[in-house]
């Protein structure tokens, strides 16, 4: 299996997330990431025979590591990449900052433009009094 393949998989890479803050025994992996015994045990053997992790028996129990070696490797293949999408995300970067910056001068401007001049009075009828109080004008 291609190493692609082996990290494709969710559930290989939330072993490999919690492998990156220290060892973990099988039990452990399964109680935090909630999956079965045998699910573990199955993704761990993959991940072993790929170079991924690697494990030592501390009494009765099996502790599981990362191994940095294939990481390296999938690191140094993918560095070629990373410069292309450097720039992209530089580029995105600067325009999302000058939308950002440009909608900020509009929104101080309108404030500007609303605080200099009064609103408009609201007008209001005029009721001329009905029924038998009004006055007349004779």
């Amino acid at each position: 299996m291609e190493s692609f393949e082996i990290l494709a998989e969710p559930n290989r890479r939330a072993i490999l997330s919690l492998l990156t803050s220290s060892e973990q025994s099988v039990g452990e992996i399964e109680r935090q990431l909630r999956m079965s015994q045998p699910t573990v045990s199955k993704h761990l053997r993959v991940l072993r025979e790929a170079g991924f992790v690697e494990s030592t028996v501390d009494a009765q129990r099996r502790l599981y590591r990362l191994k940095p070696g294939p990481l390296q490797e999938l690191d140094a293949w993918l560095a070629q990449f990373r410069r292309f999408w450097s720039a992209h995300v530089d580029a995105l970067e600067r325009h999302l900052a000058r939308i950002g910056s440009d909608r900020m001068d509009h929104d101080r401007m309108e404030r500007q433009q609303q605080g200099s001049s009064t609103p408009p009075k609201k007008k209001t009828k005029e009721r001329t009094p009905r029924g038998p109080n009004r006055e007349r004008n004779n």
